[in-house]
């Protein structure tokens, strides 16, 4: 049922959900597989669409740790709504990934270690990704990472732009198969 409602959603907004199925468990893993959890105040998500990642940000994240989730797509929100209800320190807003320094200074967080981004740059609008990524590199903290997947290398020179240090990673096992990010900030 998931994936029915997965590929409506693509249908009705093919350029923000920028999936026709959502990411696997083995991406999901490899997306949060550096995070130090234990030290973790604060995690940022965009657009965690049905939540695959947002489930192992939850998993591994201490009591005390603010998540806060950004998601555009208004069905996919409600239905995130419904699920984390009743968690501790999980924020979730219907808003782009662009407003994230409002919500943070509406929450009193000053710094975030990790931004986890299931975003389809390659088929967001430049001046959209711009604003996204430079608000990104402005609200991590140094050596903070953001975290992105992407399903081509179209966009990794656009993201290196800025963050000067990318390892990359690709991942085979998803449909299709994507290359993780991992953008350290400096």
């Amino acid at each position: 049922m998931k994936i029915v409602k997965f590929l409506r959603e693509y249908f009705k907004s093919p350029r923000i959900v920028g999936a026709v199925a959502p990411s696997s468990q083995r991406l999901a893993e490899k997306m949060i597989r550096d995070i130090d959890f234990e030290n973790a105040k604060c995690i940022v998500e965009y657009g965690p669409g049905t939540g695959v990642f947002t489930d192992k940000l939850v998993e591994g994240k201490r009591k005390d740790t603010i998540l806060l989730l950004l998601e555009f797509n208004k069905e996919f929100c409600k239905q995130l709504e419904e699920r984390y209800k009743g968690y501790d320190k999980i924020i979730l807003k219907n808003d782009s990934a662009e407003n994230v320094d409002k919500y943070l200074k509406e929450h009193n967080i000053n710094e975030v270690d990790y931004v986890v981004s299931g975003l389809p740059f390659a088929s967001l609008p430049k001046n959209v990704s711009n604003n996204i990524l430079r608000k990104t590199r402005s609200i991590l903290k140094k050596d903070g990472l953001f975290i992105t997947f992407q399903y081509t290398l179209l966009k990794k020179e656009f993201i290196a732009g800025f963050f000067k240090k990318i390892d990359l990673e690709r991942v085979v096992l998803n449909v299709p198969p994507a290359y993780v990010l991992k953008c350290q900030n400096s």
